[in-house]
């Protein structure tokens, strides 16, 4: 407990409505019990509340504050990091976890849908990193922890490649962030993660089944636990690579799939 004291973390990407339980939430909770002064940014002001709500509902004594944002607009980011930082007295963790998925390959996706999925999943780190970096710089410190995918580092069956475009250029971009800043002490790493159990696949990946259940099957499956991991999973893995227990760990991918990208062959989704 307290592995985040005196640290003041921002959360793009952890509204949840109904407080649902998804990477984000997971997240926020985690960096919310070891102490964070912590601000979630959603685009979705149900989801910002039930997010927050969630969090003092579990951590008390948590200092937490919601903002409403859409990482994909910048007048929109710089707003959300000022008021982080009024809060919190700067940022010491940026958090990208926003990200959506798009099926279709080019024959069937439009180009407003290919652009889309890469305002949200990739520009927008672009945005926060441009309005948080400064702040970080000025102190000498700071950590940043991305979300990307296991989809970004191979086929995994799906058929979204501009899902996985985004997800493997945001750990390139993530890694050249590592490699500049790392002198000024600034880290950046990030978190891949493979089948997580998140109310993303009902809503955006289950129409390529035949059912639900079809889909649960099928993604257990896969797993070389034979189960799906949880958001707290990613949420423990990213809580490592933001405090100073990986204070010599940068620019690094670290996969929470189970072992799944470390197969020769690993088996696909379809």
């Amino acid at each position: 407990m307290g592995r985040l004291a005196d640290r003041s973390v921002v959360v793009f990407g952890g509204g949840s409505k109904g407080a649902r339980l998804n990477n984000g939430l997971a997240t926020s909770i985690v960096y919310a019990r070891e102490a964070a002064a912590l601000t979630i940014v959603d685009r979705d002001a149900d989801a910002v509340a039930d997010a927050t709500a969630r969090v003092r509902e579990l951590q008390p004594s948590a200092e937490v504050l919601g903002v409403v944002g859409d990482v994909t607009d910048p007048e929109s980011v710089a707003a959300a990091v000022q008021e982080a930082e009024a809060f919190g007295g700067g940022i010491d963790v940026l958090h990208n976890n926003v990200g959506i998925a798009r099926m279709g390959g080019p024959m069937e996706m439009t180009l407003e849908e290919w652009d889309l999925v890469h305002r949200v999943n990739l520009t927008s780190v672009f945005l926060t990193c441009k309005h948080v970096l400064p702040g970080m710089l000025g102190r000498g410190r700071g950590a940043i922890v991305n979300v990307a995918s296991v989809g970004g580092m191979r086929y995994i069956g799906y058929n979204y490649p501009s899902y996985s475009a985004t997800k493997g250029a945001l750990v390139q971009f993530t890694q050249n962030l590592a490699l500049e800043y790392a002198a000024q002490g600034i880290r950046a790493n990030c978190v891949s993660p493979g089948y997580i159990e998140t109310p993303m696949i009902h809503e955006q990946i289950s129409g390529s089944y035949a059912s639900v259940e079809e889909m649960l099957a099928a993604r257990n499956a896969l797993s070389p636990t034979k189960r799906m991991g949880e958001p707290f999973d990613v949420a423990h893995a990213a809580l490592f690579l933001a405090s100073d227990e990986a204070k010599y760990v940068n620019g690094v991918n670290l996969p929470v799939d189970g072992g799944l990208v470390q197969q020769a062959a690993a088996p696909v989704a379809h």
